[in-house]
């Protein structure tokens, strides 16, 4: 069985930062984060950025240069840039920052769909920032745009120009047949990284029978050219991460996904999650993966050919 390759979300789009005072936004508060939660055990960073002006979630290559060049000199994580950022960002924004700093591993959506984070706006009275309520209102009316011309782009601007290997984030069993399409077209090579998304109201719920189904299509359709990870939005992280680690999958915590620790008490950092994940993993004799050791596993290109390395 493969070492386990934890992945650790930093901050992201999903979550503004009212909801929970440990949310990293500004450059600093990322950077710090980032590297505490690779010394805790995390291999893997996924990293969205935001304007430390307003906390909007960004995409521009000054943002991510704020931070990515004091993550790779702090830390030897793979630093994995989202090519996702917002649902209201074009596509051609969405790219920005990942082409402008070249990483050596991207998140991909494999395909459009609604996210719908509307119940949110329900739940709290004060907002930090006067964009914050009406973004989560309006996001019952919104759908993430990731058609299969849209993947394509993606997958020749950052993989066959730039030389990244991608997350695949399917929400869907058919995402795993859009990966399976362009995987036949030559389009990706193997091996796949492929990261299960339970729990985004337009996607699958946080359902263990889907998490089954979605290990099983897996296997039919890439066999032995790929490794699943699971991610599960909300109060199923820890438990959807257990599940998958027992199974002989990778995991994904963060607070990009999940901003608590225990029932009723907010996560202080990243890197508290990446230690409750790993006590779990480790109990269940999986050894956790180096960054180098996840580099050969998924075939990525060195952190000295991204254009932030250290």
């Amino acid at each position: 069985m493969d070492p386990i390759i934890i992945t650790c979300a930093i901050t992201g789009s999903i979550h503004t930062p009212t909801m929970s005072p440990h949310l990293p936004v500004t450059p600093d508060e990322i950077a710090r984060q980032a590297i505490e939660a690779a010394a805790a055990g995390a291999s893997i960073l996924h990293l969205h950025a935001r304007d430390p002006a307003n906390g909007r979630p960004s995409a521009r290559p000054e943002h991510f240069m704020e931070f990515l060049p004091t993550i790779a000199s702090g830390c030897d994580a793979v630093l994995n840039i989202t090519t996702g950022g917002s649902a209201i960002m074009t596509l051609e924004d969405r790219l920005a920052g990942a082409m402008a700093a070249e990483p050596e591993m991207c998140s991909l959506n494999m395909g459009s769909m609604n996210f719908a984070l509307h119940p949110l706006a329900s739940r709290y009275k004060e907002w930090k920032h006067d964009w914050e309520k009406p973004f989560l209102e309006g996001s019952e009316d919104l759908v993430f745009k990731n058609t299969p011309r849209d993947i394509a782009h993606v997958l020749a601007e950052m993989g066959k120009k730039r030389g990244a290997r991608f997350e695949f984030e399917c929400y869907d069993i058919g995402h795993l047949h859009m990966l399976r399409h362009f995987a036949d077209r030559g389009a990706v090579k193997p091996p796949f990284f492929i990261q299960f998304v339970f729990g985004v109201l337009g996607g699958m719920a946080a359902d263990p029978d889907s998490f089954m189904h979605m290990r099983r299509l897996a296997d039919r359709l890439f066999g032995d050219d790929h490794r699943f990870s699971v991610l599960a939005a909300g109060r199923s992280q820890i438990p959807f991460a257990t599940m998958s680690a027992a199974m002989g999958g990778h995991v994904r915590v963060g607070l990009e996904d999940n901003l608590y620790i225990d029932r009723g008490r907010l996560a202080v950092s990243n890197a508290e999650q990446v230690v409750r994940i790993r006590e779990i993993v480790e109990r269940l004799g999986r050894r956790v993966a180096s960054p180098d050791e996840v580099r050969a596993m998924l075939g990525l290109k060195g952190a000295q050919r991204t254009r932030f390395a250290a």
